[in-house]
């Protein structure tokens, strides 16, 4: 099947990847556009996958201020080379994460950074809701692990459905630029004020 231009440019507008890994994608899939972005986001996957162990030790900070200056945000985003810093793909990238955590009000990056404590006391919290419910004991697990999930998408930056796509996550969306870029992009850290806010 011939795949036109306006497809190839839909799918490139809808992922943001490169014009003939849109083209060959679209081949693959035999015009089928979400079986294109399937396949552009697990080439994504691939490309991270091989650059695992590389070193992330270029990158830029990126900041974004918000209500007037009532809120402020600084995200520190690496990449491996100062090449890919530079491009407005990256930029953008950590302009739009820095943005995410002015709305959303993450507390950690990563599902690791929380403590054991915080974490042994919202499995508590949630265990004793549950029993509140009136739930069985058999089925505590189960309901323990999903509202863990879903503290994981309130308080994890990584975890987080994306302010301007809530159908990715930002480590999805981090791992398709990487996959677009074809360096490893680290999310090393983010501090976030908020006027009169206690530290």
């Amino acid at each position: 099947m011939a795949v036109t231009a306006e497809c190839v440019k839909e799918l490139r507008d809808k992922t943001g990847a490169g014009m003939m890994d849109c083209k060959k994608a679209l081949q693959a899939s035999g015009g089928d556009m979400e079986k294109a972005i399937t396949i552009l986001r697990e080439k994504g996957a691939a490309v991270l996958e091989k650059r695992e162990g590389k070193s992330a030790s270029e990158g830029t900070v990126a900041c974004y201020i918000h209500g007037g200056g009532k809120i402020g945000v600084l995200v520190e985003l690496n990449c491996e080379t100062d090449f890919v810093a530079k491009t407005d793909d990256f930029k953008d990238l950590a302009r739009d994460i820095a943005m995410h955590v002015a709305w959303s009000r993450p507390e950690y990056v990563t599902r690791e950074d929380i403590p054991e404590d915080r974490l042994e006391k919202e499995q508590e919290i949630n265990r004793q809701w549950a029993l509140n419910q009136g739930k069985p004991e058999a089925a505590l697990p189960k309901i323990i692990e999903g509202r863990i999930e879903k503290f994981f998408s309130t308080v994890v930056l990584m975890d987080q459905p994306f302010i301007k796509n809530e159908d990715v996550t930002i480590g999805e969306l981090i791992r398709e630029k990487a996959g677009k870029l074809g360096e490893k992009i680290l999310l090393r850290r983010f501090v976030r004020f908020s006027v009169g806010e206690e530290a």
